[in-house]
């Protein structure tokens, strides 16, 4: 089983971004889909503090919840592409 999850939203732009990084370096995630409502993103609040998306967690590297689209992709870049 993965260790790193997205929580996404269908259409967001930003959310694209991440998942394309993730599909460039082979990586598998488990993708969650969050209500269109930020009011009703409570899951995603817990993780990460706030209720925008993407947010990324991989627990095998100690990300519990990684906001913003450009920090993410600069982290998987990093630790899992040539940046390693």
């Amino acid at each position: 089983m993965s260790t790193i999850e997205l929580y996404e939203l269908t259409g967001c732009p930003f959310c694209a971004k991440v998942r394309q990084k993730l599909e460039d370096l082979g990586l598998e995630y488990e993708s969650h889909e969050v209500p269109a409502s930020k009011r009703a993103r409570e899951e995603v609040k817990e993780i990460s503090g706030q209720t925008g998306v993407p947010v990324l967690v991989d627990e095998d590297h100690g990300i519990e919840g990684m906001p913003e689209s450009d920090d993410i992709v600069e982290y998987l870049e990093e630790t899992y592409g040539s940046g390693a």
